[in-house]
């Protein structure tokens, strides 16, 4: 315990580094200058300034889902605030552990609206674990400490402190606080013995990964349960690194786009084990993948936030544990011998390996056969960031992701997260290769921060899909409103050029053929690089073409 008179700002930078952070992510503000100012006294923690908060804020998240340690970000109040809402979103509902830190109006200003003046804690509310604003500075390690408790335990996500600018300049005796430390909820024996009891009663089980709190260590101790007892794997939405895909127990990823051989896969299974997944909308394909309330299936529900069990699926057996504690009591469990649903396992292995091999689309340039490219080419330890649309169909179905961590992608389906995410992967591991994917639409909700990565002169290979519309939308609106196009077309500009006017390289791909030596080139330079591949808008989708599409709901209109 140390003593040592310093300003609000000063303190808080402090207790910040005592609890590990290293980067902080945000765009200045006069609210928090005191806290700017801090940092020019500690190096240690270094400021990554961005383009826009909704940016710095999906930067921080990335970073808690890489480093299991929660994301700072710090924006101004008002405006700030509003765009970083974006990012925290993301953390929410990926349960990704972060701190956002919001200078806010001075204290004698509260409750008139003042300029720029929000109520955090109701703005906030719905969308963070925790919000609170900090009146005394002497209670910065206090409020600090909280603040990564919460955010790193039980079901890890977001916390909101705001900071009023005049209690930042305040000066304080008061002492450091302790760093966090994570408490995890562990799964009991009797839990695990009676897993062990309903594995060796059933014929046909299925074990379902996803979810936050995943680790290097939890991810080899579940890979090495599912082997013992050759369980069929499957992960829930854009949690695909959880188990190495090319591993002959991989059954492959259920959510958007599920593959109908695993989608009967799981429907025809006597017993789900999931672990870390919520069981929400996306991973049970609109809550219809399991019967509501009961499953048909003897489901076995393990997660670390005691809500989340029960709340829609009805577990007959729900554990309450942290996924790195489970997953190292059920690599201790005894396995049988010659498990009799192997040849089951097998099968669906061999199913989704069918079904990633890439298909033919309308066009010169087939996104499936560039991602099997990359899947191909790139090493283990690469990391693909993408936001939302169409085009992450493409990476979801055909890229092999084989190390934990080598997938960035926002669950909360959040367009605009992988351009940002791919400078947090840099900056966290500079020696690791990183691809940023989006479309047209997603880049343009984040594309300011390509900037950021020039000025930081990070080496990211940044992928635009282009197909002039919002593909998703689009898809969406042919289904139901077919003919009827409203509000889905873009205009966009020549993506490569507008690299090259950053003084980064710039390159148009109008040829699946060309795509080779393209990526050569853009990995090659010590920054950033931009590939835009020009593609037909006819190639909505892998298995189904805009026209298609049209035709298929024009004839269920005639009807």
């Amino acid at each position: 315990m140390t003593t040592n008179r310093r300003t609000g700002g000063r303190l808080l930078v402090d207790q910040l580094i005592l609890n590990g952070a290293d980067l902080a992510f945000g765009v200045p503000g006069e609210s928090y200058l005191a806290v700017l100012d801090a940092l020019v006294d500690r190096p240690e923690l270094r400021y990554i300034t961005c383009r826009q908060e909704g940016g710095a804020a999906m930067m921080a998240e990335a970073y808690g889902k890489l480093t299991g340690r929660p994301g700072i970000c710090l924006v101004t109040r008002g405006p700030g605030a509003t765009n970083a809402s974006a990012g925290v979103h993301v953390a929410f509902q990926d349960s990704t552990p972060l701190i956002l830190l919001i200078g806010q109006v001075g204290r004698a200003m509260r409750e008139r609206e003042a300029f720029q003046e929000i109520d955090f804690r109701r703005m906030y509310g719905q969308m963070a674990k925790w919000v609170a604003e900090i009146d005394d500075a002497a209670r910065i390690p206090e409020f600090i400490h909280r603040a990564y408790q919460t955010a790193l335990n039980g079901r890890p996500g977001p916390v909101v402190l705001a900071l009023p600018e005049d209690m930042l300049r305040d000066l304080t005796d008061a002492a450091d606080g302790r760093p966090a430390r994570a408490a995890p909820a562990h799964p009991g024996g009797a839990d695990m013995a009676e897993l062990g009891d309903r594995l060796a009663r059933s014929a046909r089980p299925f074990l379902l990964l996803g979810g936050g709190g995943w680790s290097e260590s939890a991810v080899a101790d579940i890979r090495a349960f599912a082997e013992g007892f050759d369980l069929p794997v499957g992960v829930s939405f854009r949690c695909q690194d959880t188990f190495d895909n090319t591993h002959p127990n991989y059954a492959g990823h259920v959510g958007i786009g599920i593959a109908p051989k695993l989608k009967a896969l799981i429907q025809g299974s006597d017993l789900i084990v999931a672990v870390g997944a919520r069981l929400g909308e996306i991973t049970t394909g609109g809550y219809a993948l399991l019967d509501l309330p009961r499953p048909a299936q003897s489901l076995i529900h393990v997660h670390p936030g005691p809500e989340e069990l029960g709340r829609v699926f009805q577990a007959d057996l729900a554990i309450n544990a942290a996924v790195a504690p489970f997953a190292a009591a059920a690599r201790a469990l005894r396995a049988p011998a010659d498990p009799p649903w192997s040849p089951r396992t097998r099968a669906a292995h061999a199913a989704w390996a069918e079904f990633a091999r890439p298909l033919a689309v309308a066009g010169p340039v087939q996104p499936g056969e560039i991602v099997a490219w990359l899947a191909d080419t790139l090493p283990p330890q690469a990391i693909l960031c993408n936001g939302a649309g169409n085009y992450a169909i493409w990476l979801h179905r055909h890229y092999r992701y084989r190390r934990w961590r080598s997938q960035l992608a926002p669950t909360s389906g959040s367009m605009g997260y992988g351009t940002p995410a791919a400078v947090a992967a840099k900056l966290v591991h500079p020696d690791r290769p990183v691809v940023a994917f989006a479309g047209d639409g997603c880049f343009q909700m984040t594309m300011q921060e390509f900037g950021t990565a020039v000025g930081l002169g990070l080496g990211i290979v940044f992928i635009i899909v282009n197909n002039g519309m919002y593909g998703t939308i689009r898809m969406h609106q042919e289904r139901t409103y077919p003919t009827r196009v409203s509000g889905t077309d873009l205009v966009n500009p020549d993506f490569a050029a507008w690299a090259r006017s950053y003084g980064a390289v710039g390159l148009t791909v109008t040829r699946t053929e060309d795509f080779a030596a393209a990526f050569a080139e853009g990995r090659a330079q010590a920054g950033p690089a931009l590939i835009e591949l020009r593609l037909d808008p006819e190639a909505l989708t892998p298995a189904a073409g805009l026209s298609e599409i049209r035709a298929q709901a024009l004839a269920r209109v005639s009807k």
